[in-house]
């Protein structure tokens, strides 16, 4: 299931960075070499940014590749190894759970009944920030993983 889900995040994040990539690019020929300027692109670039910074924060926990602050001296961390990588592991899956998947489900749910639109493109902004609470629930789910493999590797 895992290899499952890092194949579609892995495709998911090639395609949002492409988006993102025709969209500035289109951008600058409209401005530069067309002279005029076109009014969608630059929403899509945003929006695809917020995507893919995401999704991307998904991928990464799963490859255990997330961002680490060292604020316990690397003695005290070396001695007891699993128990602080446990921590991590944990306090990410609270912090994905409570602040991405129910913060961003009250977020989505506010601005679809607000009808919240993008100024441009004239979308829900619902549908923008619906990325929010999916990728909260894929960094709940590879944090999961990663603590009972751990877990097992103790026993």
């Amino acid at each position: 299931m895992r290899i499952l889900i890092d194949k579609i995040l892995e495709r998911l994040l090639i395609l949002i960075i492409s988006v993102m990539l025709i969209a500035v690019v289109w951008q600058v020929i409209s401005r530069y070499l067309l002279g005029d300027p076109s009014t969608l692109t630059d929403e899509i670039a945003s929006f695809s940014l917020i995507w893919f910074g995401l999704f991307g924060a998904a991928y990464a926990t799963g490859k255990e590749l997330h961002l680490a602050i060292d604020l316990i001296p690397t003695k005290i961390v070396d001695k007891s190894q699993t128990l602080f990588s446990g921590i991590v592991t944990f306090s990410t899956l609270i912090f994905a759970f409570f602040v991405m998947v129910i913060g961003g489900l009250r977020l989505c749910w506010i601005t679809y009944t607000l009808d919240q639109r993008s100024a441009a493109l004239e979308i829900p902004l619902a549908y923008i920030y619906l990325v929010v609470p999916i990728s909260g629930i894929l960094i709940v789910y590879y944090s999961l993983d990663i603590f009972i493999k751990k877990r097992q590797m103790i026993k």
